[in-house]
């Protein structure tokens, strides 16, 4: 069966304007695929954790007795330093855990010191 000549120039039209669709709505239009949006909403979760167990690790520092003392020991390390100080006092493990999760010690430093 032969397709009548009105028919053909239409369909080659709409294969062109899905094409064009599809590489403008994945460019420009935000479209993601399954994955990208899996990876996406996975790495926003790990950051959202990573978050509210700083703020835990601000209330359990807060919490000592000689608050004013350690963060002043706190203040006075380099930036880089100030991560470990934090993780060393067990400020940064939460109850349960033998260890701190990664990023978790370095983000209480920068809440404690409030820069």
């Amino acid at each position: 069966m032969k397709t009548p000549t009105e028919i053909k120039p239409a369909l080659w039209g709409a294969a062109g304007g899905a094409l064009v669709l599809g590489i403008l709505g994945f460019t420009w239009g935000g479209w993601v695929t399954g994955g990208s949006a899996e990876a996406a909403a996975k790495k926003d979760a790990g950051q959202a954790v990573v978050e509210v167990l700083a703020s835990i690790c601000v209330h359990q520092f807060n919490s000592q007795a000689d608050v004013a003392a350690k963060l002043g020991e706190l203040k006075a390390l380099a930036s880089y330093e100030r991560g470990a100080f934090v993780e060393k006092g067990g400020w940064a493990t939460m109850p349960g855990s033998d260890k701190p999760i990664i990023g978790v010690p370095q983000n209480c430093a920068i809440k404690l010191i409030g820069a």
